[in-house]
């Protein structure tokens, strides 16, 4: 059942085309082969995990990205369209694609290798920010950000809040003008790592203060430990449920709908990051970071 008016979440970045590797024994060394247990090919990137997501929980999403016009693209444009899921915005065009994904996963953790193809910005963005439906900007990756940087200017024009998850960029991380461009986002939302990284402070708990210096609210995801969130000097701390996990892509972006869901509706600090770490948990029990949401909707 979806959400009252003006509550929907616009989520903005690039699609991906995931090629999974679930069951290696290691990472692939040069001048070695290595082979997997399964294969999985998935829709990805943060904006359409986040998306779905938060569809699952009944929040109103509409994507906003552009999609290559490729055989791959094609492939997995199918798994866009989950209920809930608004593709109005969905912006087409040869240049877009093929964005591809090569994610190698050992253990609870996993390796990236990805291709970036044509700019971010959808033609579509103007439209999108102005869609009455929309209460919320969540901007799946800072490199979307870096280089759309007037978008959070035109979402906060159109009474819109923002969020924005960092997604790791070796090169983008350490960009010392991160922080600076981020000016405007309401909800900050970095892995363990990349808060370390910005902040150079390596406890958990210095790394998330020095962040709610800049951000209104922060949420610090720590994978199978669960996580913290800081709002206005409050500070809650939950733990992770322990599952069976197959893949953690994902997992991140299903975090942030949980917690965009909850703390849209007004909810508590300690409801928003249950929820945050509940859709977390679902998320790595299926390999893809949509699985989990997109097989209960067979399921259905």
């Amino acid at each position: 059942m979806q959400k009252t008016d003006r509550e929907a979440i616009v989520s903005l970045g690039r699609i991906y085309c995931d090629f999974v590797f679930t069951g290696l024994d290691g990472m692939p060394r040069l001048g070695r082969e290595l082979f997997a247990e399964e294969m999985t090919l998935a829709a990805g990137g943060g904006a359409f995990i986040t998306a779905a997501h938060g569809a699952a929980l009944g929040r109103p999403t509409a994507l906003v990205a552009r999609l290559g016009t490729d055989a791959l693209s094609q492939a997995i444009e199918p798994q866009l369209a989950l209920p809930g899921i608004d593709l109005q915005f969905l912006d087409r065009h040869p240049s877009a694609g093929p964005q591809v994904t090569v994610v190698m996963v050992e253990g609870k953790d996993r390796a990236f290798l990805s291709r970036r193809a044509g700019p971010a910005e959808p033609a579509t963005l103007a439209a999108a920010l102005s869609w009455p439906m929309a209460r919320h900007l969540h901007i799946a990756e800072y490199a979307t950000l870096a280089e759309m940087h007037d978008v959070v200017r035109q979402a906060k024009e159109r009474g819109l809040s923002v969020s924005l998850d960092p997604s790791w960029d070796d090169t983008l991380i350490r960009d010392p003008s991160f922080l600076d461009r981020c000016a405007g986002v309401d909800v900050f939302l970095p892995n363990l790592e990349e808060a370390r990284v910005l902040t150079g402070r390596e406890p958990p708990e210095e790394a998330l203060q020095a962040l709610s210096a800049r951000f209104p609210l922060v949420a610090l995801k720590l994978g199978a430990e669960g996580g913290m969130l800081s709002v206005g000097g409050e500070v809650c701390v939950l733990p992770a449920r322990k599952v069976r996990v197959v893949d953690t892509t994902g997992a991140g972006d299903a975090f942030n709908a949980g917690l965009l869901d909850a703390w849209l509706d007004g909810r508590s600090l300690e409801a928003c990051l249950s929820a945050a770490i509940a859709a977390g948990t679902r998320s790595v029990q299926a390999a893809g970071g949509a699985a989990a949401v997109s097989s209960s909707v067979r399921a259905s």
